[in-house]
């Protein structure tokens, strides 16, 4: 189940960066068409590419522990607390965003129905660009409640707190080694 896991996070991580690249490549094909006198809505394609990049980069962002978080609070708690704390936060952003996964897929089967279509140039169905809105917060979900799992039951600590952790302690690696001349 684990590998499983990683593999969704990584699959849905790559489906976040091809469409991240296909807002370049949407950009590009609008001045092309400039050039050759062929209308091409790129606004809007980028807006749709933006909010699948966006909502497909949460669950593997969350994993590689590169979400902003803010610790000053969580600190000043023992270990014992920031666990509760922990626990708190996955299980209350799971059951957040499993509400908001389950409408959005409700809004995008309601458009697929409805056979709505964005206004622009283009009218693509908007049931398309969705997709990538409820598929990249279910997996969020499902991540956050993996994380849960794991602190729960499995004893083990938030993996983004661990590459958080990992990535703090390089830094401060690289710091003390400048400081003492040290590689």
């Amino acid at each position: 189940m684990r590998q499983f896991l990683d593999r969704l996070y990584a699959a849905s991580g790559a489906l976040s960066a091809f469409f991240l690249m296909m807002i370049g490549v949407s950009i590009l094909c609008q001045i092309v068409g400039r050039r050759l006198n062929i209308a091409f809505d790129a606004t809007e394609i980028s807006g749709f590419c933006m909010a699948a990049s966006t909502f497909l980069g949460l669950a593997y962002t969350l994993r590689a522990g590169a979400h902003i978080r803010v610790n000053l609070l969580i600190s000043r708690f023992g270990p014992a607390g920031r666990r509760l704390i922990e626990i708190w936060c996955c299980a209350l952003g799971g059951l957040s965003l499993a509400y908001f996964s389950f409408n959005a897929w409700l809004m995008t089967y309601e458009s697929l129905v409805f056979k709505d279509t964005s206004p622009g140039l283009m009218a693509v169905p908007f049931w398309i660009p969705q997709i990538g809105m409820a598929l990249g917060a279910t997996i969020l979900a499902v991540a956050l409640f993996d994380e849960l799992y794991q602190v729960l039951f499995a004893g083990k600590i938030p993996e983004f707190l661990d590459a958080e952790a990992q990535a703090i302690g390089e830094e401060l690696a690289i710091a003390d080694a400048g400081t003492t001349g040290r590689a």
